[in-house]
């Protein structure tokens, strides 16, 4: 009987571990990368809307936190909003909102690498991501709300 129960969790073991190896294989290279960042796949998105080249290790790691900080902003305010891409007015807020973020001394991009033009552009393309993989929260395009 031991024998018996000794050799069921040893096979017990093996197929968890398979199952394990076959997750990190499924894994895409975008969790991967988002895992290296130290960012989550939503938060990695952002990011790399909002990056620019030859970044100071210190202004990437400024990027990374407004990535996260205006997700978690638009999630805690702007995008619960019930169908908020049908109404011309909490579009127009959604986008404000990011443009001012983005903006802003305290919380947005680094003033002294981003001139006015790229915060424009860069607030329109997190505007387009946004309003295309948050049609309600959590957001229909990622496994799991990992920034809430």
């Amino acid at each position: 009987m031991a024998e018996y129960n000794r050799e069921k969790d040893r096979v017990t073991i093996e197929k968890t571990f398979e199952e394990l190896l076959r997750f990190v294989d499924g894994m895409d290279d975008g969790v991967r990368r988002a895992a290296r960042e130290g960012l989550d796949e939503e938060s990695l998105a952002v990011f790399d809307l909002l990056k620019k080249s030859d970044l100071s290790a210190k202004e990437i790691e400024r990027i990374k936190s407004v990535a996260v900080g205006l997700l978690q902003t638009l999630k805690a305010e702007k995008l619960r909003t019930q169908h908020w891409r049908d109404k011309e007015a909490t579009r127009d807020a959604v986008r404000l909102a990011i443009r001012d973020f983005l903006w802003d001394d305290a919380t947005g991009l680094p003033v002294n690498r981003y001139t006015e033009d790229d915060v424009k552009a860069r607030a329109e393309d997190v505007y387009a991501h946004v309003f295309h993989v948050y049609p309600a929260l959590p957001s229909p395009y990622y496994g799991y709300q990992a920034v809430g």
